[in-house]
């Protein structure tokens, strides 16, 4: 599926983003359950949100730590293999993450994919950057995907 184009055509649309995200949680049925809502997409960039809600808390009511995780990984995903050319596809081999505060209200996470292709599998490292609405920075994430053609 090409997901550029897919997000060309409904982006624009009233409710097409929100439409292409839960299209994306049922393409990746796990990460699908947090609903996430992906804000802005290009081969190369994504900038993904979740809501606060009780749904992806922990017991100290802030956003649990496996759901920051997992809202990197998405993020990481779409902006690197998101976009790949036909024939070449990407896999996560490697992951880590830095919590630097505790995650409430609205997060948004930014990536962004700016290598130069191999054409053969090389791995790749994505850096994501997990914000909240007063712009305060509450994890950094460092996605390694193993991106190469499909064999």
């Amino acid at each position: 599926m090409n997901l550029p184009k897919l997000w060309n055509q409904l982006s624009s649309f009233p409710g097409g983003k929100k439409l292409f995200s839960r299209l994306a949680g049922w393409m990746i049925p796990y990460t699908g359950t947090m609903g996430a809502d992906i804000e802005e997409f290009s081969p190369g960039y994504a900038r993904i949100s979740l809501r606060d809600r009780r749904r992806v808390r922990n017991h100290l009511r802030s956003i649990h730590a496996v759901a920051l995780m997992n809202l990197a990984e998405l993020t990481s995903g779409i902006a690197s293999v998101g976009g790949l050319p036909p024939g070449m596809r990407g896999i996560l081999v490697g992951f880590r993450i830095e919590y630097l505060k505790k995650a409430r209200g609205r997060i948004t996470a930014t990536a962004r994919f700016n290598e130069p292709l191999s054409k053969e599998s090389k791995p790749y490292e994505v850096a994501v950057e997990i914000k909240n609405t007063n712009n305060d920075t509450v994890c950094r994430a460092f996605a390694t995907w193993l991106i190469g053609p499909v064999t």
